[in-house]
């Protein structure tokens, strides 16, 4: 079973940056693609941004030009480097990840356990 473990969140002012990490760790995985959602208080979780194992890259309306994703293949690591924030961007962050189980064959879903990002002067 694979596990997600995310890194990076905390208190910043709005303008500020921030750097979210979430690692993959497992046994006989191989990674599909990684991603980021986020959940604010009393809304929906929604989706932030994804990257494939080709390389390509997804973001919603609302962080585009502010937010990159990046990917350490060898390492099974995504980063977001999130730029320009903005209060609406609080939020807890979950790393998201499809991966395919090298006994199973069977591409399964997980989730991180979350972390806390505050945009706030």
């Amino acid at each position: 079973q694979v596990q997600l473990v995310e890194s990076g969140g905390g208190l910043v002012q709005p303008g500020g940056s921030l750097r979210l990490s979430c690692a993959a760790s497992g046994r006989d995985f191989s990674i599909n693609f990684m991603g980021w959602y986020r959940q604010a208080p009393g809304k929906q979780r929604e989706f932030v941004a994804t990257t494939t194992s080709g390389g390509y890259t997804n973001y919603a309306d609302a962080v585009k030009g502010r937010f990159t994703i990046s990917r350490v293949s060898a390492s099974n690591t995504v980063n977001l480097q999130m730029n320009s924030l903005k209060s609406e961007d609080t939020a807890v962050y979950y790393c998201n990840a499809a991966y395919r189980d090298g006994g199973s064959r069977r591409v399964v879903t997980t989730w991180g356990q979350g972390t806390q990002v505050t945009v706030s002067s």
